[in-house]
């Protein structure tokens, strides 16, 4: 579907006024709406795919790194898994209309809290195509218009899908200015999208630390931060060797290159002559390269030094910094200081240890006995999600419908007047 527009604010403006009649569709019409997504994407899938291989030849050839690659990477097997993604949200309870809270006035007013959408939602993220299709599926259910920009590693493959779903909206007889990309205006799109106060109501950065610090910064559009994942796994003395194995190499090997792949493991000093040699053995047969301290390097073979930096590193590939610290206590503090509060996960079979873990540890997702690559819309039942949040106003952890609703306040009288 040809986009006409020849403005970055024009299109954003279409995405406004069209905002208007996404969010008085009904529940029936969001589910055929996604449907018919679900199907032009496979539908397309060649085109998509061909797009695909030209993006990755450029990044490629621009030295995009390998995890970076992963990510920018569609196939076939990946498209299927979007459109049933898009289904699965399809399939999800609308989140317009909920009650959040309704009481009676003393003089008999009616109050009635409910939830409505945003109205128009933005998203800026880099060599994600996946997070095209994710986001707008999740602002369409949620009764909102969505203005991307996927960034140029992108572009291509970003350029047929939004086509794809232009293309399934005007088919359903549904304003197809409700999805917009400002891919093809570059960096000055990009700044119009996060100085669009007034047109686009909130925006949501998904990427490396310094994009979504620059959007945090630099924007004067509502944000929801979503964070870096320095990811952290917690071996307690009582931990298992096999499941502690198990966890870590799943929470860094399954996929390295996203947010919730684990970056440092913390050892019980008490644990650490057995756990450390077979965690950094099996970690090694998958290909990971362990930094570690002196106490792991003396425990286990061709451990590299870790430096202060790989603490606080996110490595998104096979990478990974190991730890001996003295108990709990010290693994605490050294999560509070080099986490961004994304998840975090203990491995243990102390019943005392794990609710303390759970109870102290500030990110978005604290887990016991199982891997962080579990942090996810997906996984968590949502379908898809818009970002994992790791900020504590409005939504915090993965986001998905409710998290792109606002409310307000209907108050139905008969006449009342204020005294």
């Amino acid at each position: 579907m040809t986009i006409t527009a020849t403005t970055a604010r024009e299109r954003m403006l279409l995405a406004k006024d069209a905002s208007l009649r996404v969010g008085l569709l009904d529940d029936a019409a969001k589910q055929r709406a996604l449907r018919a997504i679900a199907d032009a994407l496979e539908s397309a899938t060649g085109d998509i795919v061909a797009a695909n291989g030209d993006d990755l030849s450029r990044a490629v050839a621009s030295g995009l790194s390998p995890a970076m690659q992963d990510r920018l990477r569609l196939d076939a097997p990946r498209i299927a898994a979007l459109a049933d993604a898009v289904r699965a949200v399809a399939d999800l309870p609308d989140p317009v209309g909920r009650v959040l809270d309704e009481r009676t006035m003393a003089n008999g007013i009616r109050l009635t809290k409910v939830a409505v959408p945003f109205g128009v939602v933005g998203s800026i993220y880099e060599a994600r195509p996946n997070v095209t299709v994710d986001i707008a599926a999740l602002a369409l259910r949620s009764g909102n218009a969505v203005v991307l920009r996927g960034g140029t590693a992108a572009e291509l493959t970003n350029a047929q899908l939004v086509r794809a779903m232009r293309g399934a909206l005007r088919a359903q007889g549904i304003d197809p200015e409700a999805i917009q990309t400002v891919d093809d205006f570059g960096r000055p799109g990009a700044r119009e999208l996060m100085q669009a106060r007034g047109i686009v109501d909130v925006l949501v950065p998904r990427g490396s630390a310094q994009l979504i610090e620059t959007v945090v910064t630099e924007s004067s559009v509502p944000v929801i931060e979503t964070g870096a994942g320095v990811v952290h796994v917690f071996l307690d003395a009582s931990a298992p060797l096999e499941r502690a194995r198990a966890i870590v190499v799943n929470a860094k090997v399954q996929r390295p290159s996203v947010c919730n792949s684990a970056e440092t493991v913390l050892v019980h000093r008490e644990a650490a002559a057995t756990l450390v040699p077979a965690i950094v053995s099996a970690l090694q047969a998958e290909g990971v390269v362990v930094h570690g301290d002196d106490e792991v390097g003396a425990l286990a073979s061709d451990v590299v030094s870790a430096t202060e930096a790989d603490w606080a590193a996110e490595y998104l590939g096979l990478e990974i910094a190991m730890r001996v610290v003295d108990d709990l206590d010290a693994a605490l503090a050294h999560i509070r200081e080099y986490s961004t509060h994304h998840t975090e996960s203990i491995v243990t079979d102390d019943d005392a240890a794990a609710e303390r873990f759970l109870a102290e540890v500030d990110s978005a997702v604290v887990m016991t006995n199982a891997s962080t690559r579990f942090t996810d819309g997906g996984e968590f039942g949502f379908g898809a999600e818009v970002g994992i949040s790791t900020q504590k106003l409005h939504a915090r952890g993965p986001m998905g419908l409710p998290e792109l609703t606002s409310s307000k306040w209907l108050a139905r009288g008969s006449g009342q007047v204020r005294t």
